[in-house]
């Protein structure tokens, strides 16, 4: 009978609908992103910068506890609100600056170098002048016409009624010159030509009127020409303020220019100009300007120090506080997205700077996505330490950034030039996050540079307490000299955390750096140092179990390390790699001749092709204790990699002979590989060769063994061995001479020292020759 509920038989065909969709998904993404991220693409170290900037782009703009308003102006704050960080009050600022700049221009104003001549003034002083000329011309023109009327230019009523009461017989008004007998014009004209006049706000005498209105035309051209002239010359070059007016206006009937006219004329004349001429001075615009500029910058920016009070409970909102609220991003929850670009933008700079520089200088580690991580974990970690001492309500939490951890960490575990721009990004960081305090980023700098030059050459792990101590100092230093230069008292009293600074620094290197190491798969010079000790169990072992092998060990680093030096490689590296490249031979030591010592020679009881495994598997056989004793990777390829492909000649030889005539395939002879990758592999296979066969050498001269090194190299050169690693023809060349160099001081001449109390063979009496036969 069937137990199950009633509905489960429906609830089958959802179950499988529902793995088939999950199945789809894990088809169509979670496969992909699979096969995605397991191999080592552009792509996906594109990927891992992208989500190493939004993660740092967050870590800097997030705000741990919002603390918005919906406030307007003229509400009453219902709360007390204090500032989270440093921000500038713009609205005081700009009050501030303002004030100071219309100070500064009214001073400007009262000095008369900040004055200037006004070219506008000329051009209006010579419109007054023609405008008197016009208006006189205007008047006369009724006299002149033959029929008047009022359509005619210039003739006005009272104009005609002032001619036809003139003696028909006399000279006409404006025709006669100034010595001929003119007819007095109306009252009515002399009325309107007045008005016209003052309408264009020119003020002349009756008199001046009426010699004008007698004047004849080409006399009143020439004097409107010579008028212009002279109210251009002065208007344009003399400069005239108010209390000047009088005195310019007396000086113009005695200007030469006008000298030699008549009394009349040049009465005309000047007293035209008088009535022109103005003040022509206003304040320069170039000068007013730069006071206001000058006045502008003097002011310094109003500043709210994190934690003051923006506004009390009860106080009623204000224009500043709005301001100052929308700036912090505390306003009815906005964000103030000005300074979200400045953050994103920097982090740009910043993140193109550090690529830049891993381009052109290391593009292995540009090219590695655990080398990349780690970098991008370091900052992490420094950026949030940051971020938590941001938000706490103490200036002195900035003093506190460890970024000398993170130069200790990327010189050990990458890279000493890296790690110097590293902590100038660091400390920029740093810097954004307490406001753009300048002080906060050269304190970083300073101890940052300092751990990395502190490190640069570690020979044990307790050389980090010293590098702490120094991260400290150089902190310590940077914050008195600081507070002496701005006057802090602050960053005096407290100069003693960067001393605390520096020891943790120091103490979160050493704690981080063996879970890096593992987690990175990266290998430190202090790992590599504590390797080299030969007190390492693996080390004791070979010594123990092998100790002909252990000194050929000891001899292929010394001439590794030579060689490394020669042409800039690794040379701790390579001397610890060559200390492990043949533990695999502790397996089955005597099989190996170094560790017979003249014993019976295993290999000759058995066939050449079950000696050649025997002897090749001294590599796997390494690989596998390096993994027991938990090597890391780089040293494993010492091992893997330190006879490449190479042909065990011996074996072969012997099985050719044996053979008699019958194919022998090479590759049961070979190594299995791989050949070289790097350098310092290179090397080693180099200098293992070498160190076996100079031993070999019967007589080892200087020049047997200069020419047994280079066909060495030849041959491992030829066979194709060092195709993968990276050696030029010069490293080579170089390697050669480092060989030689050393192993003449092995296998240098001695002088035969003589056994004291044997008398020498030369004093000893020579037996018969029948006695010796």
């Amino acid at each position: 009978m069937d137990s199950r509920p009633n509905g489960s038989g429906n609830q089958a065909p959802g179950r499988r609908g529902a793995a088939r969709a999950l199945a789809s998904v894990r088809e169509a993404v979670w496969e992909p992103a699979i096969r995605f991220f397991s191999r080592p693409s552009g792509a996906r170290r594109a990927v891992l910068v992208a989500g190493l900037y939004v993660i740092m782009f967050v870590l800097m703009t997030a705000s741990p506890a919002p603390d918005s308003v919906d406030w307007q102006v003229g509400d009453v704050a219902t709360r007390d609100v204090a500032a989270p960080r440093d921000v500038v009050n713009r609205f005081r600022t700009q009050q501030l600056r303002e004030q100071a700049a219309r100070e500064a221009v009214r001073e400007a104003e009262l000095d008369p170098v900040n004055w200037e001549i006004n070219p506008a003034e000329a051009l209006r002083a010579e419109e007054r002048v023609k405008a008197a000329f016009e208006v006189v011309r205007a008047a006369q023109s009724p006299a002149e016409s033959a029929a008047p009327g009022p359509e005619d230019a210039g003739l006005t009523d009272a104009a005609q009624a002032g001619e036809a009461d003139a003696d028909a017989s006399g000279p006409k008004a404006g025709v006669a010159g100034l010595d001929s007998a003119p007819t007095a014009p109306s009252e009515e004209l002399l009325a309107e030509v007045e008005s016209e006049l003052a309408s264009r706000d020119v003020t002349l005498s009756r008199e001046w009127i009426v010699s004008a209105l007698q004047s004849d035309g080409a006399v009143l051209s020439a004097l409107e020409r010579q008028a212009l002239a002279l109210v251009t010359e002065i208007m344009g070059q003399r400069r005239i303020g108010a209390e000047d007016v009088e005195q310019e206006r007396e000086a113009v009937s005695e200007h030469p220019s006008i000298a030699d006219r008549p009394a009349d004329e040049r009465r005309l004349v000047a007293e035209v100009v008088q009535a022109a001429i103005r003040p022509n001075l206003i304040p320069s615009p170039e000068r007013m300007e730069r006071a206001r500029q000058e006045a502008i910058r003097s002011v310094e920016e109003v500043t709210i120090r994190q934690g003051q009070i923006i506004i009390r409970r009860g106080d009623p909102v204000e224009p500043e506080h709005i301001m100052i609220l929308q700036d912090l991003g505390l306003l009815d929850g906005r964000r103030n997205y000005r300074a979200l670009a400045g953050v994103g933008i920097l982090l740009l700079l910043l993140f193109a700077g550090t690529g830049v520089y891993l381009y052109q200088h290391r593009r292995d580690i540009a090219a590695s996505e655990r080398q990349l991580a780690l970098l991008g974990l370091i900052a992490l970690t420094v950026t949030g330490l940051a971020k938590v001492g941001s938000v706490l309500d103490w200036p002195g939490t900035g003093f506190l950034v460890p970024v000398g951890l993170a130069g200790l960490l990327v010189t050990l575990l990458l890279d000493s030039r890296l790690a110097l721009v590293v902590v100038v990004t660091l400390a920029a960081a740093v810097a954004a996050l307490y406001g753009l305090d300048g002080r906060y980023f050269v304190v970083a700098l300073a101890g940052g540079m300092a751990g990395v030059y502190s490190v640069s050459r570690v020979s044990q792990r307790s050389d980090l307490t010293r590098a702490g101590l120094v991260v400290g100092g150089a902190g310590f230093l940077a914050m008195v000299s600081l507070g002496l230069l701005a006057d802090d008292l602050f960053l005096i009293q407290f100069s003693f955390l960067a001393l605390l600074n520096g020891i943790v620094s120091a103490v979160g290197t050493i704690g981080l750096l063996p879970y890096l190491e593992t987690l990175f798969g990266i290998t430190s010079s202090i790992r590599l140092l504590e390797l080299s000790n030969p007190n390492h169990p693996l080390l004791r072992k070979l010594l123990m179990e092998a100790p002909g092998t252990y000194h050929h060990s000891i001899l292929v680093g010394n001439l590794a390390e030579a060689a490394a030096e020669a042409i800039g490689a690794d040379q701790l590296l390579v001397r610890v790699g060559a200390q492990y490249h043949d533990i695999g031979k502790t397996k089955r030591p005597y099989f190996f001749v170094e560790n017979q010592f003249g014993g019976e020679n295993p290999h000759d009881k058995i066939s050449p092709t079950l000696s050649t495994l025997i002897v090749v598997s001294h590599v796997r056989d390494g690989v596998e204790l390096a993994r027991e004793y938990q090597l890391p990777q780089v040293i494993v390829d010492f091992i893997r990699e330190h006879h490449g492909t190479d042909l065990v000649k011996y074996f072969y030889s012997r099985a050719v002979e044996n053979a008699r005539g019958e194919p022998v395939d090479e590759r049961d002879f070979r190594y299995p590989g791989p050949r070289p990758q790097s350098k310092e592999t290179a090397i080693v296979m180099l200098a293992d060769a070498v160190e076996a066969a100079v031993r070999s050498l019967g007589r080892p001269t200087p020049g047997r063994i200069e020419g047994l090194v280079r066909r060495i190299i030849k041959e491992r050169l030829e066979a194709g061995e060092l195709d993968e690693s990276d050696l030029t023809l010069r490293d080579l060349d170089k390697i050669a001479e480092a060989f030689v160099r050393v192993l003449m001081g092995i296998y240098h001449k001695r002088v035969e020292y003589p056994e004291i109390g044997k008398e020498p063979e030369a004093n000893k009496p020579r037996e018969p020759e029948t006695r010796r036969a």
